[in-house]
């Protein structure tokens, strides 16, 4: 286990959390020395690429292991989660194709090259425009309402798709600890209600009416949803193909879409669960899906990335409120949006590094750990026990590495960090690579209208 303050794991010197947190302490300091972490830039994001190919080799062989030789396995990652094209790059180097919400995340997937049979796109919103594209370019596509097989319908009536298709169901279990991750509730707006008056029957006459209709898409959530209430929702998509498979008459569903949603262990820096242990308790739950006569595809983000970044800024001042020791960073609600306004289903853990860059020693001290953002609730952390921070000094927000990239806040107009991947050298130092430029003030003003500044003071009433 890891103390907030220490960041020390329990275990050998090889665990591969151990060797990740030592990667981690190095890169730390190296941003440090190299200037990529400083006063012109007080706060970075950083990347691991050994743990994301480790993390992403550690998927594919949890389903080897369990799948049937030859069992076609297509591993997508959910964009949505780290939508940064050098990691979708990365990813697909290592085996890992790209599940996709919106035309932005269709077109990261693309610029990474990844091809478009291992593209899959899911969403409750999807244009026509949208769908047309994806049939036009070969991408899967599941249908998440009767509304949207309609337009799926004239599109394949109009002219020849390699698209697999599929429709996503809502199985209807219930709901983790995090309502708003939990998409199998009884009302959420995801896919067709598995339970709801006339829908079975409804998804049967689908099928055996569309005979391109091939896969069966399932998703039950993602953090705070137990691995066994993930694999009971799985376990009613595969009941419900086979009974379209009967009801057909032929082998008509031959891939079932299991999403993805392994939660993350945000406790400490060990890695639980993992795919190897979620893998098994499928088998275990739903054997036939196994078996070799579906093909599986998996969609799961978080659990790739969280563990392979981290958020790191200077403490800029630091003070005293109340008794309580505060230090002012530069990383909060833009960088964090969750956590701060959801601290109890969202916290973070904080470990402190001195003005060096070094892992910082020293007694705990309750202290908050605040953001740069002009509200009182702005704080990365609410009296966590760390080193007494300085000025100057570093914190970092760990397990950062999926969402924190992507759900940027442009509150006060505060600038997206710039993120950087990170390696060891070979000779015990860390080698960088720019991921994401930081954004500039240019950048923002661009953003913000700044080529229309008379726009408004132009209009003229009649």
């Amino acid at each position: 286990m890891t103390d907030s303050g220490t960041g020390r794991t329990s275990g050998t010197a090889h665990h591969p959390d151990a060797e990740r947190v030592a990667r981690r302490d190095r890169a730390v300091r190296g941003a440090v020395e190299r200037g990529l972490l400083g006063p012109g830039a007080p706060v970075v994001g950083l990347l691991d690429v050994v743990g994301i190919r480790d993390a992403a080799a550690a998927l594919r062989a949890a389903f080897d292991a369990v799948a049937a030789p030859g069992t076609p396995v297509l591993h997508a990652f959910a964009v949505k989660a780290t939508p940064l094209v050098p990691v979708l790059r990365l990813l697909r180097e290592a085996g890992i194709g790209a599940e996709v919400a919106s035309p932005g995340e269709l077109a990261l997937a693309r610029a990474a090259g990844v091809p478009p049979e291992h593209i899959v796109l899911d969403s409750p919103a999807k244009t026509a425009e949208e769908l047309r594209q994806a049939l036009a370019l070969g991408v899967a596509v599941n249908a998440d309402s009767p509304q949207e097989l309609a337009r799926i319908d004239a599109l394949v009536r109009a002219g020849h798709t390699d698209s697999p298709l599929g429709i996503r169901v809502n199985p209807q279990i219930g709901a983790g600890s995090i309502e708003a991750l939990s998409t199998a509730t009884a009302t959420s707006k995801f896919g067709v209600a598995l339970r709801d008056e006339g829908a079975r029957a409804w998804l049967l006459r689908a099928y055996a009416d569309r005979p391109w209709l091939t896969r069966l898409h399932a998703h039950s959530g993602s953090q705070g949803v137990p691995l066994s209430l993930m694999a009971r929702g799985i376990a009613e998509a595969y009941a419900l193909a086979e009974e379209i498979n009967g009801h057909a008459g032929r082998r008509q569903i031959d891939t079932i879409d299991i999403g993805g949603g392994l939660h993350v262990n945000f406790g400490s820096d060990v890695t639980t669960p993992t795919y190897a242990q979620y893998a098994r308790l499928l088998a275990e739950v739903v054997p036939g899906l196994f078996d070799g006569r579906y093909g599986l595809v998996t969609e799961f983000g978080r659990s790739l990335l969280a563990k392979n970044g981290t958020v790191v800024a200077r403490v800029e001042y630091t003070k005293r409120a109340g008794g309580r020791a505060v230090a002012v960073t530069h990383a909060g609600v833009q960088v964090a949006v969750r956590t701060v306004y959801a601290p109890k289903s969202w916290p973070l853990r904080i470990r402190a590094y001195d003005a060096k860059g070094r892992p910082k020693e020293g007694p705990g001290v309750v202290q908050d750990v605040a953001g740069p953002a002009c509200f009182a609730g702005d704080l990365l952390a609410q009296a966590h026990t760390l080193p007494l921070l300085e000025q100057g000094d570093h914190v970092a927000a760990l397990d950062t590495g999926a969402y924190y990239f992507a759900h940027h806040y442009g509150y006060n107009s505060l600038p997206r960090p710039g993120v950087y991947g990170y390696t060891p050298d070979g000779g015990g130092g860390v080698r960088f690579a720019v991921v994401r430029a930081p954004q500039s003030v240019e950048d923002i003003v661009a953003e913000s209208g700044g080529g229309h500044a008379d726009a408004l003071t132009e209009l003229r009433g009649a």
